[in-house]
This record gives C-alpha cells, sequence and structure tokens, in this order.
C-alpha cells in the first residue's frame, strides 16, 4: 500500500513538473479545454434529442465562437474608443495634478511640503507618454518579427481547434480514464471524480455569469452617471471579481479616479460609491447565491493566495488554473478529513 502511495505521489510530481515546464504554451490548451468543459453538457444535451454527436458538437462550437466573436466584434472598438479618449485626457490630467491636486496635497501635508510639482509632472507626463505607446510599439514589434506574429496567431486559431477536438472526444476521453482507474479504486475515485465536477461546473458556469453580470451592472449604474469610462471600468472590475472583494476594489477606486478627474471635485464620489454599494448588495444576495450557490466553499483568503501563488508559479496561466485546483484540493481534503474521521485514530479515546 505505501509502495502505490508513493507512486501516486510520484505521478503527482512528475506531472506538475511537466506543467511547470510547459507553462509558457499553455494558454492556449486551458483556454480549450475550459470551453470544452462549459460546451460538453450542451453536446450531451442534443445527442439525447437524437442529435448525431458530430453534429451536437458542431452546433455547440458554432454557438460558442459566435457569441465569443459577436463580443469581440462589439466591445473592441467601443474600448480602443474609451482608451483613446483616455489618452487624449493626459494632457489636462496632468494639467489638474500640476495646478489642483499636487499644490493642495502640499498645503497640507509635511511630507509633500518640499516636493518638486514641476519635477513629478514632467515624471508623470512621460511615463503615462510611454504607457500611451505599449500598443503602438507592441503592434511594430509584432510586424518587425514575424515570428512573433505568426506565434500570436497560432495561438488564436489553436483554440478553436483545440476547442473541437475536445468537444467531439470528451466522453470517449473521460471513459478512458475512468477504465484506467484501479478497480479497487475505483468507487471512491468516482465519488471523488463527481464531488470535483460538481465544484468546477458551479465555479465556471456560476462564476462566468457573475462576471458578466457585474460588469453589466457597474456599465449600467457608471453610464446613468454619465461617466466617460464606464465600460473600461466595468470591464475591469466584472474581469477582475472572480477574486473576492478585488473588483469591487479596483472598480472603485478607478471609478472614483475618473469622476475626480471628469468633474475637477468631489461631487461625485458619493453617486459612485452608491454605484458600487448597490452592485455589491446584489452581489451579495442575489447573484451569488442563485448563480454560484455555496458548492465551492473556499474561504475568501484561499481564493486570493491561490490566485497570487499560481501567477507566481505559472504566470498568467497559473491564474486561470489556480481556482479550479485549489477547488479540487478542497475536495480531496474533505475526503481526506472524513477518512480521518472514520479512522481508529481520530475515535479513540
Amino acid at each position: 500500500m505505501g509502495s502505490d502511495n508513493n507512486k501516486y505521489l510520484l505521478i503527482v510530481l512528475v506531472f506538475s513538473g511537466l506543467l511547470y515546464s510547459l507553462s509558457a504554451i499553455l494558454m492556449p490548451f486551458l483556454m480549450a479545454l475550459l470551453l470544452a468543459y462549459i460546451g460538453d453538457p450542451l453536446v450531451d444535451r442534443l445527442e439525447r434529442y437524437k442529435c448525431s454527436r458530430t453534429v451536437a458538437v458542431s452546433v455547440v462550437f458554432v454557438v460558442i465562437f459566435s457569441l465569443l466573436g459577436g463580443a469581440v466584434v462589439i466591445l473592441l472598438p467601443l474600448l480602443e474608443q474609451q482608451i483613446s479618449v483616455l489618452l487624449g485626457k493626459v494632457p489636462a490630467v496632468i494639467g489638474w495634478l500640476k495646478q489642483t491636486a499636487l499644490p493642495w496635497l502640499q498645503t497640507r501635508s509635511v511630507g509633500l511640503a518640499t516636493l518638486d510639482v514641476e519635477t513629478l509632472s514632467q515624471t508623470l507626463q512621460d511615463n503615462v507618454g510611454g504607457a500611451s505607446s505599449i500598443a503602438a510599439s507592441l503592434l511594430r514589434s509584432m510586424s518587425a518579427s514575424s515570428m512573433a506574429f505568426i506565434a500570436v496567431l497560432a495561438n488564436v486559431l489553436l483554440v478553436p481547434v483545440v476547442t473541437f477536438y475536445l468537444l467531439r472526444d470528451w466522453d470517449l476521453m473521460t471513459a478512458k480514464i475512468h477504465d484506467a482507474i484501479p478497480r479497487r479504486m475505483e468507487q471512491k475515485a468516482s465519488q471523488i471524480v463527481k464531488d470535483v465536477d460538481v465544484v468546477l461546473g458551479a465555479f465556471f458556469k456560476g462564476q462566468i455569469l457573475v462576471m458578466l453580470c457585474l460588469a453589466l451592472l457597474y456599465f449600467i449604474g457608471l453610464s446613468l452617471l454619465g461617466l466617460e469610462f464606464a465600460l473600461l471600468i466595468a470591464l475591469i472590475a466584472g474581469v477582475v471579481s472572480f477574486v473576492p472583494y478585488l473588483g469591487l476594489i479596483i472598480g472603485l477606486l478607478l471609478a472614483c479616479l475618473a469622476s475626480l478627474l471628469q468633474l475637477h471635485d468631489v461631487s461625485g464620489i458619493l453617486s459612485v460609491l452608491l454605484v458600487f454599494g448597490t452592485v455589491q448588495v446584489l452581489e451579495s444576495v442575489l447573484l451569488t447565491p442563485v448563480l454560484v450557490g455555496d458548492k465551492i466553499g473556499l474561504h475568501p483568503v484561499a481564493v486570493i493566495f491561490a490566485v497570487m501563488a499560481g501567477g507566481q508559479l505559472f504566470g498568467f496561466s497559473g491564474v486561470l488554473l489556480a481556482l479550479p485546483i485549489a477547488a479540487v484540493l478542497l475536495v480531496l481534503l474533505n475526503h481526506v478529513n472524513d477518512r480521518y474521521k472514520n479512522s481508529p485514530l481520530y475515535k479513540q479515546a
């Protein structure tokens, strides 16, 4: 028994090392795996209506990538417009910092009493100007390096290709994995897999819907306030909301800053606080309980640690992997805890 455990531990270690070594190329495969995992239940449902697997996969594939393509086509020009407006306001923002914000801070803060306003504003202008040219520099470098452009294009095209094949062969792959499980472990392993599927299903399907709803609610609320960068702020807040309270904090800071720079006073801050407070209440009492529920069970501190650890180890791919892996580990720990509670070691007086 101990020998078997050592073998399984070795397998886990080898797999983790391989995953770490291949982290640079994981992104398109992770995206495809996520899309296939979300789409497989829809394919199975169509199969129950007497559709062949190929037809069902084709229908779901077209629906998924039509929705994604439509979102890109609609949102990309709007985001480009908002970013252009933001970059166009850089001189005005720097002027406001120089003439209003920094002098006000100097008169009220001992630590800023000797601050060189001209030097700081010039530094800000140089840095923001440099940041505004990142996209243009990136495009130029990609154009100059055909290999880099081909690599990016290959990753983009790889996602739908891998997604289609994963969707088509999903049931076959899961059946082969099930057949490879040792017979004496089959019942327990099957139960663990079912629990993991419930947790991952709740996380992916529920959390993605929560993120979309939050982005929409933020956009509606900030647009009603007349905030110029409502779409940009709403998307950022919605995307990072998979980490508890991070979307709220970042979105609130960005919205308050945008309101301050747009109105040149604090009159709009209260309205921004009202929007974010209302959305937070809706998320807590309606969105998360209905769309996610308590199936995941990860403590907010565990979520933050998992995301930071994943990013540190595997970069952006690690951020995507962090919460699913943490949810799987939680399921495994729950089973280990149940086994411990039923053991003589625990029950012994």
